[in-house]
C-alpha cells in the first residue's frame, strides 16, 4: 500500500520549488508529488505509463550533474552511502508537463486540478488553486 504525503503543501511553498534549469523554468518531480499528495514512485510510475502525454517540451530527465547540483544547493544535505551516486536521476516539468501531471494522476488532490486549471494555464494556476 503507497504511503499518502502528509498535509497539502502551501502556496508558499510551492513558489520556491519552481526552478530554471537549461534555461527553463521548472518543477521537479518530487515536488509535484508532493504538491498532488501521491508519493514520488507512484507519480513517476503514472508518468512512465503515460509517456507518450510528455513530450520533450513538458518534461525533461536531469542529468547526473544537475541532480549533484541540486542536492547541494537543498536546504536539507542527505548523505550517500557507496560511491555518492544517485540512484534514480529526476525528472523535471515545465509548466504544461505539471499540469499534464495532474491530468493522468487520480489523487484527492490532483483531480480538483484538473478541473480548475483548464482556463488559467501555467505555474500561475499551479501556484494559486
Amino acid at each position: 500500500m503507497a504511503k499518502k504525503t502528509k498535509s497539502p503543501v502551501a502556496v508558499e511553498q510551492t513558489d520556491g520549488m519552481i526552478r530554471t534549469i537549461r534555461g527553463v523554468r521548472v518543477m521537479l518531480d518530487r515536488d509535484l508529488a508532493k504538491i498532488y499528495g501521491v508519493p514520488t514512485k507512484a507519480f513517476n510510475q503514472a508518468v512512465k505509463r503515460n509517456r507518450l502525454r510528455f513530450p520533450e517540451d513538458f518534461m525533461l530527465r536531469l542529468t547526473q550533474k544537475e541532480a549533484k547540483a541540486l542536492q547541494v544547493s537543498r536546504s536539507q544535505i542527505v548523505t550517500l552511502k557507496r560511491g555518492q551516486n544517485i540512484k534514480y536521476l529526476p525528472y523535471a516539468f515545465t509548466e504544461y508537463g505539471a499540469l499534464m501531471a495532474a491530468n493522468i494522476l487520480n489523487s484527492a488532490r490532483a483531480v480538483p486540478m484538473n478541473t480548475t486549471c483548464g482556463d488559467a494555464v501555467g505555474w500561475t494556476a499551479l501556484v494559486a488553486w
